[in-house]
């Protein structure tokens, strides 16, 4: 299985390379390779095939091919065949070298769409019947370079051939019998040739079974490194000073921020050191349970850690904290890349020295020097924007400390599982009491002169307006509006209201300058693009307008409506659009229909898939060759419970049977990690 693919016959150096770009080095990669589709070539009568169906016949060559030449290259070829007594026309379009190829009287095996009107088939391919040989099912396999579909699925031919009998179960008799599982080298092969369409699914649902299988006892593998017991720091406080803190804050803690609350609050008292993701929809109250937990934390002899993503959001919760702990004696910092030297070296050397008890930063946390006296809590907010090597750097930063990531894109069961397998999972489902649903509307670029008029209104009435837009500048590439263009024309058509213009290429100050502006209400109208999206807090504002909205994800669509609504005031959020996909016509149709983040994270991974959910890059979401998350849900499920029983009962380890699957678990690098990176 280790051998190179040069083992194979037909694969030289220059086939080599190619297959190298497309992550096959050995047979066993080749053999692994499984195809993305299958074209049906199981031949059917015609007398059965329904209008416009997709359909393969056989038949014999009746006529003489006629070519016909259009303007430029385009060309049509025409064929008759005979095929179950009826005399059809062929139709190929574009394909005029195919007539060297169509001999008369020979048989041949077509395929294409069937017009039973016109007794036709139109856009069709041609096979002699000699080359149907392994079944009708016929792999077609995701290639790069110059490499040929008939090249890649000769090589895959001699690979099975050659080497399919060496291929090793991994999965105990236990499972293989308990679920009535295909042996793996049957598996292999069926998903390459599958005589027909059960063998296709039996080898699948075994395949996927163990891609998950694998993936879980990973995830399982690191869940238990986390909880060791006495890996931890068990912390004790006053209880009695935690709940008047909490009885001062000017509103009442929701049924969902209790329950979460008190999950957070046992774990900081464990021996067990916490590993927990914090999930709530925007506006749900994630920033004061936080707030309370570092509060504990504090109140227990150590220090705290909020790492954000963006130094706009870092400014706000360090400003939103200092006014919870006004009246506690919490020496709260800051600390960001655009810190002051003088600044950041007394932040730095009081944090070492543990002066400062809650320090809240952008990654220049974990930057080189960032050294703690006592640090017992790191939370990271809006987690899947950091990479997990960056979150383990400030794990590492204390000694153990408990660890808590927080987001407000609700995820999915499904990935919840799966991403963050190795995590607890506490959700915040409840929004606070006197919060009124946001309205939201779709209209079209066309009439924002209406749109303005609302603006208008509102603004009247005291209130602030975002309007977002997906370019800082123009693009020719792309028809969509942009920042500084429309910034330029909503300043002349509402000239007696102040119009603020923020987006990623301005300097700090002026990012920094345009937020306090329209925080304080000096700005009335701020354009920008989604810099906003993520934390900014300005309950006077209940508009968003979001222009050239179906440019947007789902996900990213819910978070910029989140930063209105924030306040006792109806707001509103305006999606204009001209949508030219169905799947931007869905996405607006869905936002119009639902507020609820945890449903609208479910249709945005059924329209996106997982690996786009979070951006592939920094999500650490594992790519499968077989499985899918949202079609295998229930095999995911299977195969999570089996390797919380297998880590937890120490029989991957000590088990023979099981040695097939550590040998394979141990030879992937991720495996030899912290955690699955």
């Amino acid at each position: 299985m280790n051998q190179p693919v040069s083992a194979v016959a037909g694969i030289g150096p220059r086939n080599e390379e190619v297959l190298a770009t497309m992550g096959i080095y050995t047979v066993g990669d080749l053999l692994t390779y499984f195809p993305f589709r299958y074209e049906n070539h199981e031949i059917q009568p015609l007398s059965e095939a329904e209008h416009q169906q997709r359909v393969t016949v056989q038949g014999t060559i009746h006529s003489m091919p006629e070519l016909k030449f259009f303007k430029g290259k385009k060309s049509r070829l025409t064929i008759r065949i005979l095929a179950d007594g009826l005399l059809v026309k062929v139709v190929f379009f574009n394909q005029p070298y195919m007539k060297k190829q169509l001999i008369l009287n020979d048989t041949v095996i077509i395929s294409g769409t069937f017009d039973r009107h016109r007794l036709q088939i139109t856009g069709a391919i041609v096979k002699p019947v000699e080359k149907i040989e392994r079944g009708g099912l016929e792999p077609v396999y995701s290639i790069k370079g110059d490499l040929k579909q008939h090249q890649f699925r000769r090589f895959v031919e001699q690979v099975t051939d050659g080497f399919i009998h060496d291929i090793e179960e991994v999965l105990p008799e236990s499972l293989m019998s308990r679920y009535q599982l295909m042996e793996r080298k049957q598996a292999v092969y069926y998903l390459h040739f599958p005589k027909d369409e059960q063998a296709f699914n039996q080898a699948r649902r075994r395949m996927a079974y163990e891609e998950l299988l694998l993936f879980q006892l990973k995830m399982q593998w690191f869940r238990k490194n986390e909880r060791q017991a006495g890996d931890g720091q068990s912390k004790s406080w006053d209880a009695e000073a935690v709940n008047a803190f909490i009885k001062r804050l000017p509103f009442e803690l929701t049924t969902a921020q209790e329950q979460v609350l008190s999950d957070i609050l046992s774990d900081l008292s464990s021996i067990e050191r916490m590993n927990r993701l914090l999930q709530g929809d925007v506006g749900s109250g994630k920033t004061v349970v936080a707030a309370i937990a570092f509060y504990a934390n504090f109140l227990a002899g150590f220090q705290g850690a909020l790492m954000v993503p963006t130094e706009i959001l870092a400014e706000q919760h360090a400003a939103s904290l200092r006014e919870l702990f006004a009246e506690l004696k919490v020496n709260i910092a800051h600390l960001s890349g655009s810190s002051k030297v003088k600044e950041k070296r007394e932040v730095l050397e009081m944090l070492a020295s543990g002066e400062v008890d809650l320090i809240i930063g952008t990654h220049a946390l974990i930057q080189e020097g960032v050294n703690f006296s006592n640090l017992g809590l790191v939370i990271t907010d809006e987690q899947h924007r950091f990479g997990v090597a960056q979150r383990r750097t400030l794990k590492q930063k204390g000694l153990r400390p408990d660890v808590l990531f927080m987001t407000a894109t609700p995820i999915p069961r499904t990935l919840a599982i799966s991403a963050f397998g190795d995590m607890d999972v506490s959700t915040i489902d409840q929004l606070p009491a006197g919060r009124k649903p946001i309205k939201t509307h779709w209209g079209k670029r066309n009439m924002l002169q209406r749109v303005l008029a609302f603006v208008d209104k509102e603004i009247e009435k005291g209130h602030q307006v975002y309007v977002i837009t997906p370019l800082i500048e123009e693009s020719e590439a792309l028809e969509v509006q942009n920042a500084i263009e429309l910034h330029r024309t909503l300043t002349e058509a509402l000239p007696h209201r102040r119009c603020g213009l923020m987006h990623g290429r301005l300097q700090h100050q002026e990012k920094e300058q345009a937020m306090a502006d329209f925080q304080s209400n000096a700005i009335q109208l701020l354009v920008s693009t989604t810099v906003v999206e993520v934390g900014v807090n300005v309950p006077n504002a209940t508009v968003m307008v979001i222009y050239d909205a179906d440019r947007f994800g789902l996900a990213q669509l819910h978070q910029l409506r989140g930063r209105v609504g924030r306040g006792a005031d109806q707001s509103h959020c305006i999606l204009l659009a001209d949508p030219k996909t169905e799947v931007g016509k869905e996405r607006m149709s869905i936002m119009t229909e639902t507020t609820d983040g945890f449903e609208l994270s479910q249709r945005d991974l059924e329209m996106r898939g997982p690996g786009e959910f979070f951006g592939v890059r920094q999500s650490g979401m594992p790519k499968f060759k077989v499985a899918d998350l949202l079609e295998d849900y229930r095999i995911l499920e299977t195969a999570r419970n089996d390797a919380a029983k297998i880590i937890q009962s120490g029989a991957l380890f000590e088990h023979d049977s099981y040695r097939s699957l550590l040998m394979m678990l141990e030879s992937d690098i991720a495996f030899q990690e912290e955690k699955v990176d």
